[in-house]
């Protein structure tokens, strides 16, 4: 039976920091699992086309005390980025392969995917909310289902989309549907809080020259299908008919699994300790499902690289 190391589960940038961290360290007996068949899957799948990726999150200039040296950039660049960090180490990886469960028997993690069986000295949990992306609470006919989305992959042109939610990637999604599309934006908040400068000047400036409708302190309360389009029910304002719907409204703790993990909540979040450790010994968690409200790429950076460092110390010494 081979016993790896480190078992990371979740092969975006904080699992992809947590393996490279380790091979700076000396350690290389480590596999990495992923449920999907490339890495960075929030980054692919949720961002648009050329979105702006900073360091600099929630107006904090961010560094990593790691080995990793992560730039400004664009979607297309930060995915390049990992793809050269994969690359240029010889990490054993499972991808295609979803994790359902981890046990501890003693001092060996037990590790069952859809596929197989891994066994580790230590498991670094970095899956990422946007595995688990937050759905819409309104009453939502199942036609209409057909017409809601969580990207933009789905849209073309010339068509009235409406987009739901106030954060960075609402803001985006908008304002790039509204070169060649209808676009409206609908927040349940009168105002932003949580816009880069960017994204709240580019929404501004549509606004006002009527290329976005925002609509603004709105609640949906149903969607239904009417024809090939969807008619959404506010609970503020009449109702009104789009040819799609588009959440960006964020993605949740996925709860069930750290459960099945063994991992202690309150109020749904993971308890950790100062070093991201869990209250099972030698099982961290890194990345956004370590905070209620996310946190950015170079935050997982350094959390990954504070974690190896303490299974290097306590775990493997």
């Amino acid at each position: 039976m081979k016993i790896y190391d480190i078992a990371i589960i979740g092969a975006g940038p904080a699992g992809i920091a947590a393996a490279v961290e380790a091979y700076a360290l000396g350690i290389t007996n480590i596999i990495l699992i992923e449920k999907s068949n490339n890495h960075s899957t929030t980054i692919r799948n949720f961002y648009k086309e050329g979105k702006r990726v900073d360091k600099e999150w929630m107006g904090q200039k961010l560094e990593s005390n790691g080995t990793i040296t992560f730039l400004d950039g664009t979607k297309e660049s930060t995915l390049d980025f990992f793809d050269d960090l994969l690359s240029n180490h010889k990490i054993e990886s499972a991808f295609n392969e979803e994790a359902e469960k981890v046990v501890k028997n003693g001092d060996i993690f037990d590790i069952a995917t859809t596929a197989s069986n891994y066994h580790a000295k230590s498991v670094i949990l970095s899956i990422g909310k946007m595995g688990k992306p937050n759905k819409p609470t309104c009453i939502m006919s199942p036609e209409a289902k057909k017409r809601v989305h969580y990207n933009l992959d789905a849209c073309s042109e010339n068509e009235s989309v409406l987009v739901v939610g106030g954060g960075n990637s609402a803001a985006e999604y908008a304002v790039d549907l509204a070169e060649k599309n209808d676009s409206a934006l609908s927040y349940r908040r009168p105002n932003f809080t949580r816009l880069n400068a960017i994204n709240l000047l580019n929404l501004e400036r549509l606004s006002s020259h009527g290329k976005i409708r925002m609509l603004l302190g709105t609640n949906i309360t149903a969607i239904e299908a009417i024809e090939a389009k969807v008619k959404v029910s506010f609970e503020e304002i009449e109702h009104e008919v789009f040819d799609r719907v588009v959440f960006a409204i964020g993605g949740s703790t996925p709860v069930d699994f750290l459960k099945k993990c063994g991992v202690e909540l309150k109020d749904g979040e993971p308890i950790l300790s100062d070093e991201f450790e869990t209250d099972t010994k030698a099982m961290f968690i890194s990345g956004d499902i370590a905070f209620k409200n996310g946190g950015s790429i170079v935050v997982a950076l350094d959390m990954s690289y504070k974690i190896v460092q303490k299974i290097k110390l306590d775990v493997l010494s």
